[in-house]
């Protein structure tokens, strides 16, 4: 899948023009980040060690090897790094690696649709550029065989809508025993009590870009939000039962020095837990400080530090007792 989602980088980031009609991506939801480490080991000991995420193994077919964080909600952030020096790579890898000078972060990510060939078509017919849709090989050794339908099918886009690289993907059906049925529900069980991934932070110069072209993806109802802890403001836009903010700085700051640094990125991600103090206290560990909590868009929530080893910044929220939630706060 790796060698596939490369595809999205390769075209650059290229803004269609605004339209009023919007182009509705049905059925969808936010479905994994793919975070680059400095290494594949390094990245790893981070998320473990000092964050308290289980890792779960994955490959390293031609020297870019991933592993994953995966959740009870069947989101999940996959982890990659480079493990040789003469690791091939597609030329969406080197134009990632390019943007990143060998660093860690995050510029991709997917949202999962089971409706794909008609959410593909409803963004050609408004005017969006996307790719035809690919699949998982017949042969893929974590697949179920020839045949079984392709693990996953997915497409991207020749021309990116945002400023960060988005695709669209779908899963196949499992076709589990309750043996590997109980073990992929241990898989999705974290020390730090990780339930899901929230929501995506997008950074770009300026955050009513990404809003409109959201919008004619089929997202609407976007809210002003700020968030003083990085000097940011921008918008939350649900997606689902989720959130996409999109955001610009707002002053000096962390999101100023961000986009300063590195461009428009994937500049943090929300995860909600079901024990904020164990997740706190698990990252204050991690790090050896003190780390303040806040009231944040999603609820009560802290802040770890991980940007300058992760390239990214990781918010940890409490998850809502409520059976419903407003994806976008309160």
């Amino acid at each position: 899948m790796r060698l596939l989602l490369a595809f999205i980088l390769l075209f650059g980031i290229c803004q269609p023009a605004i339209t009023a009609t919007p182009a509705p991506a049905t059925q969808s939801e936010l479905d994994h980040v793919l975070l680059w480490g400095q290494s594949i080991d390094q990245v790893t000991a981070i998320m473990a060690v000092k964050l308290g995420f289980q890792i779960r193994p994955g490959r390293d077919p031609n020297g870019v090897a991933n592993r994953y964080v995966r959740f009870s909600d069947r989101s999940y952030i996959e982890l990659e790094g480079i493990t040789r020096s003469n690791a091939t790579m597609d030329p969406g890898m080197l134009a990632d690696q390019a943007v990143l000078h060998g660093g860690p972060g995050a510029r991709t990510f997917g949202l999962r649709s089971s409706a794909l060939d008609q959410a593909r078509s409803l963004l050609q017919r408004d005017g969006f550029t996307p790719t035809p849709i690919f699949s998982a090989s017949r042969t893929d050794p974590d697949g179920g065989g020839p045949s079984r339908p392709p693990r996953w099918r997915l497409f991207a886009f020749q021309h990116q809508p945002l400023t960060s690289n988005l695709f669209f993907i779908d899963y196949a059906p499992s076709n589990t025993t309750s043996f590997s049925h109980a073990d992929d529900r241990v898989a999705r069980e974290h020390p730090n009590s990780a339930r899901e991934l929230s929501a995506v932070w997008l950074l770009s110069a300026t955050a009513d870009v990404d809003r409109r072209q959201l919008e004619r993806l089929g997202y609407a109802k976007a809210k002003p939000i700020r968030i003083p802890q990085i000097a940011a403001r921008g918008y939350c836009v649900p997606v689902g039962g989720k959130s996409i903010f999109v955001l610009e700085p707002d002053g000096a700051g962390i999101a100023a020095r961000a986009l300063h640094e590195g461009g428009p990125q994937i500049l943090g991600l929300s995860i909600g837990v079901d024990d904020l103090p164990r997740a706190k206290r698990w990252a204050e560990r991690g790090y050896e400080t003190t780390l303040a909590s806040y009231r944040g868009v999603l609820g009560h929530a802290f802040l770890a530090p991980t940007r300058t080893d992760l390239g990214l910044l990781i918010e940890f929220h409490e998850m809502s007792k409520t059976v419903s939630k407003d994806a976008c706060g309160g």
